[in-house]
């Protein structure tokens, strides 16, 4: 097994390496540039539409704007903003937290260019559902000779759903309910897997049913939560904010349990943090996005960046405040673990509960979200009649995930993350005149 994390620490090493942040943050900066930070200017109007796309519009798609967004939310708010936050914190410092939030500034833009080129480029299967995403408008707006770019993306998304979108998850549940209530990951994962499978046989309507019911509520209640946890250390946290700023640009000496880093590590975890909780660039939000009852790819667009604000900007950053003005940061826990001990740390005896209640439902949204990113992968690989076992091997590695190695298994996430990120990035920026000219035409 040593080999194993030796080889992946190694390709890790290599796929998260200056030139992937260089692409990653680069072509976020250029889409802002080239929208002109539309997505920051137009907050306001995509909350606007995101209202108004409460209810079924009869337009075109099988889900409403909103339940795109819950959907591909429900994929995105996870482990990442749990344990992911605090696994930045821990390996990276404070100033990992900082990067996070320049991943996300710009990734705005990225989701915004992944959601209009979705629903523009989005095609009607077999089976009368609307299909889309990187792997389609690769194919579509590329052309042929760029098809085999679209075939990449696909394959490395359906494999990396088992990693970031379904295992961890898991895993990651069964562990704090071992933790909290002293339940067995076995008995954790059985009842996880039975009850993704009843969802998942509704399809894209019956997830995104559960998400719009879910998301909000699971959201505002950690979020609540989050928020006292700050409002009784206030005193610390413009010291916190300061640290976390100093600490992006300088390196941080050990203290307390915590070893030190260097100004690498806090970028790297950051920003690989970053991706991996609000996952701009990544390629996968758009397949939910491409399925919205809409006949604007740039009201949908508008609607979907602010998955990247919301996830981030709000979710991970009250996480990570959290942990920094509680001083839990410097305790040399890691995950899940350190957000648990900040949250006891300003509420004892309630803390935990809270952080392991809202681990458990942000992971099983989140395999239920990625279990539908999965599916339209296989789906453009193999046909409809593939999802049928792709689903049964879902469930199955939901049932596994739960007594798997935690450690090893979000190396093995942060390399398919990568390799999922790449040729939709190139795709994103060979295909952006698109997205400028469509949102120059619809704003006019």
């Amino acid at each position: 097994m040593q080999w194993f994390i030796d080889t992946f620490n190694l390709i890790n090493g290599i796929v998260w390496g200056w030139p992937m942040l260089i692409l990653i943050l680069g072509t976020g900066l250029y889409l802002t540039l080239g929208l002109r930070a539309l997505p920051l200017r137009r907050l306001g109007y995509g909350f606007r539409a995101l209202w108004r796309g409460r209810q079924a519009s009869g337009q075109v798609g099988d889900i409403t704007p909103f339940g795109a967004l819950m959907t591909s939310l429900s994929a995105t708010v996870g482990t990442g903003n749990i344990a992911g936050v605090a696994t930045a914190i821990a390996l990276g410092g404070p100033g990992a937290l900082f990067w996070m939030w320049c991943t996300a500034l710009v990734g705005m833009a990225t989701k915004y260019a992944e959601a209009v080129l979705a629903v523009h480029y989005r095609e009607t299967d077999a089976a009368g559902n609307h299909i889309g995403g990187p792997m389609f408008y690769i194919r579509n707006g590329l052309g042929q000779r760029w098809a085999w770019l679209g075939t990449a993306f696909a394959l490395f998304g359906a494999i990396a759903g088992f990693g970031i979108g379904n295992t961890i998850q898991a895993n990651s549940v069964a562990d704090a309910l071992d933790i909290q209530f002293h339940i067995a990951p076995a008995i954790t994962g059985s009842v996880m897997a039975l009850l993704v499978g009843l969802v998942l046989l509704g399809g894209i309507r019956r997830i995104a049913q559960v998400a719009t019911r879910l998301v909000p509520l699971m959201a505002v209640g950690y979020l609540s939560a989050g928020l006292v946890v700050i409002l009784l250390n206030l005193s610390a946290l413009p010291a916190a904010i300061a640290l976390i700023i100093e600490h992006a640009f300088t390196p941080i000496a050990a203290t307390g349990g915590f070893a030190g880093a260097a100004v690498w590590a806090a970028i790297r975890f950051g920003v690989a943090r970053g991706i991996f909780s609000n996952e701009a660039g990544l390629g996968s939000a758009p397949i939910a996005h491409a399925a919205a009852q809409t006949d604007s790819p740039v009201r949908q667009g508008s609607i979907a960046m602010l998955g990247t604000f919301i996830d981030t900007l709000i979710i991970c950053s009250v996480t990570g405040l959290a942990i920094v003005v509680t001083g839990a940061w410097q305790s040399g826990a890691n995950g899940a673990a350190l957000t648990t001990e900040a949250f006891e740390l300003a509420l004892p005896g309630i803390g935990g509960m809270v952080v392991t209640l809202g681990l458990a439902l942000f992971a099983f949204t989140t395999i239920l979200g990625w279990s539908y990113y999965g599916e339209k992968c296989v789906e453009y690989l193999f046909g409809l009649g593939a999802i049928r076992w792709y689903r049964i091997a879902w469930v199955a590695a939901v049932l596994l995930g739960a007594d798997l190695e935690l450690n090893t298994l979000w190396l093995v996430a942060d390399t398919l993350n990568a390799l999922m990120a790449l040729p939709n990035l190139i795709a994103l920026v060979l295909l952006s005149p698109v997205v400028f000219r469509l949102s120059r035409d619809y704003f006019r």
